[in-house]
């Protein structure tokens, strides 16, 4: 799923920000019609019996024959298999050290112009996996000859998406933000801008968070010491919602959406 989304679900659902403002203490879930999705689309080839994410980082090309092909550079997954249903449709499985963490089929409409998606995805989650549907929106074709699946697709809404993927609490104490979620990632941080290790994700291994304004906080990501990601929270003036503006500083994409207080 993540070769499908570009941005990997979790990366995308899951914020890792809160202030030290009382109104930002307690649980949080993304309002799923208030989500303004990467402009950005994503890339993919089948093509020969070969399939390409060419929007990944890094780029992967591999066979396309339902048997599990290594990949490299990729945090949550090592290995990745393509398996063409259809002219219209494939399934995708990813595996980290034998175990599967992936599946995702993908679907393109007749009319060639809509590709529907529906996921498990366990790659960044310690307990039960994350699980949902979404849509995405044909931004170019692929190449005559080429299975429906290949050309630039932009996100354009998830039907459903699991509770564990777009919740998070978090909580405030002797200056520094705790944030925990039900997919197992946790940290805390100082509120100055300190950095702190990131735990239970593959792909993150520190964060900082900092206060640029009353009700606002903005936090970095790294992995190994390069930034992957800056998110950006804004709680507004009744203390109900959160406003979340992020940019992807891997695959040089940038969205946002609301949370609401539970």
């Amino acid at each position: 799923m993540k070769k499908l989304l570009g941005l990997g679900l979790l990366s995308l659902f899951m914020p890792v920000l809160v202030t030290a403002q009382s109104a930002f203490d307690g649980t949080w879930k993304v309002d799923m019609s208030k989500v303004d999705f990467p402009k950005k689309p994503d890339v993919y080839l089948l093509l020969s019996g070969m399939y390409e994410c060419k929007t990944c980082v890094p780029p992967i090309k591999i066979k396309a024959d339902g048997q599990d092909q290594t990949v490299m550079g990729h945090p949550y997954y090592d290995t990745a298999a393509i398996k063409v249903i259809s002219d219209h449709e494939i399934e995708e499985t990813d595996k980290k050290n034998g175990k599967t963490v992936t599946t995702t089929t993908s679907t393109v409409s007749a009319d060639g112009n809509t590709l529907t998606f529906e996921f498990s995805d366990s790659s960044n989650t310690n307990a039960a996996p994350v699980i949902g549907k979404g849509e995405a929106t044909r931004v170019a074709k692929g190449p005559a000859g080429s299975n429906a699946i290949s050309g630039s697709w932009r996100t354009t809404k998830f039907e459903t998406v699991s509770d564990n993927g777009i919740t998070f609490t978090y909580k405030v104490s002797g200056g520094a933000l705790t944030m925990t979620n039900p997919t197992g990632q946790s940290y805390t941080a100082k509120l100055n801008g300190t950095e702190a290790p990131f735990n239970g994700d593959p792909g993150t291994t520190s964060v900082s968070v900092k206060q640029t304004g009353k009700n606002t906080i903005e936090e970095t990501d790294k992995r190994d010491g390069k930034v992957i990601g800056v998110t950006r929270s804004t709680v507004a003036s009744d203390g109900k919602s959160m406003t979340v503006a992020w940019t992807d500083k891997l695959h040089g994409t940038n969205g946002q959406f609301v949370a609401e207080k539970q």
